[in-house]
């Protein structure tokens, strides 16, 4: 695992966490200098999925561990923020869970936080591989009437998809060299890894960007899992605001933080009556 950094150091540190089985640049590569206005960034590379390491992904508690210790090593364990897009989002939820490191926010990107038993999870894992593997590493799409559906959804979308699959398998970042192992290890591991439920840090504010047109179920999720979640409702899709309105994403979160932004970021925002 390693963590690349940018921006003064002496700004509030802000932790980025990437999606299942992405690269930091493909989720953040758009946000991360304009987020430099605000704060020092530290992007996430998981293991098996830096192209600067040989490592596979081991679980989400052992990744968990590594980067507590870099935060305490680096930051003497306390950060201004962390945020984590989808998968990501479970990292966030884990560390302020365990209580080892401290910050002042944490920002989930409208995470999904699956949970299943071991053998859900296995079967899960094994029938997403021949469609997940290749597409990470390859760009490809294997079982023909998905490549058709993925084609047709490509051709009348509206922009959505297309950022998000950019997201996934970032142009211009080899990931041919991310092993099954690898893969296999991050998708199952998140879901059986369980988040506790009412999660309250002292001192950390909870946050969610919760997509509606995800569904109404993962409301509930939210507060299952946190005792005092802070929801922020977007009428978009998962990661939509990430993927297509990377500027409105940065003054969100900056607006989190209690960092100011001179614009409002309420665009997407749903009024309640």
């Amino acid at each position: 695992m390693k963590v690349y950094c940018f921006g003064e150091k002496e700004k509030p540190v802000i932790f980025l966490f990437p999606g299942t089985c992405c690269h930091w640049k493909g989720n953040f590569g758009k946000v991360i200098e304009p987020l430099e206005e605000y704060f020092q960034v530290a992007c996430v590379s998981y293991d098996g999925f830096d192209e600067t390491e040989q490592t596979e992904f081991p679980t989400m508690t052992e990744e968990t561990e590594k980067i507590e210790q870099y935060i305490k090593k680096e930051f003497d364990g306390h950060i201004c923020a962390a945020y984590g897009c989808s998968l990501g989002g479970s990292f966030v939820g884990l560390l302020a869970a365990r209580g080892n490191i401290h910050m002042d926010y944490g920002i989930l990107g409208g995470s999904d936080l699956d949970q299943s038993g071991k053998l859900w999870a296995k079967l899960m894992t094994k029938l997403m591989m021949p469609v997940f593997y290749p597409f990470i590493t390859k760009g490809e799409i294997k079982i023909p009437f998905m490549k058709k559906k993925m084609d047709r959804m490509m051709a009348e979308e509206n922009g959505y998809i297309r950022a998000f699959m950019d997201m996934i398998k970032t142009p211009d970042v080899d990931m041919s060299r991310v092993t099954k192992k690898t893969v296999e290890n991050q998708f199952y591991s998140d879901l059986i890894t369980p988040l506790p439920d009412q999660i309250d840090p002292a001192g950390t504010q909870m946050h969610i960007l919760y997509a509606l047109k995800m569904g109404e179920k993962y409301r509930v999720r939210y507060t299952k899992h946190f005792a005092r979640p802070i929801l922020h409702e977007l009428d978009l899709q998962h990661e939509e605001l990430l993927a297509v309105y990377p500027d409105e994403w940065v003054k969100v979160i900056a607006e989190i933080c209690g960092r100011k932004t001179g614009d409002s970021a309420d665009r997407f925002k749903v009024e309640k009556n």
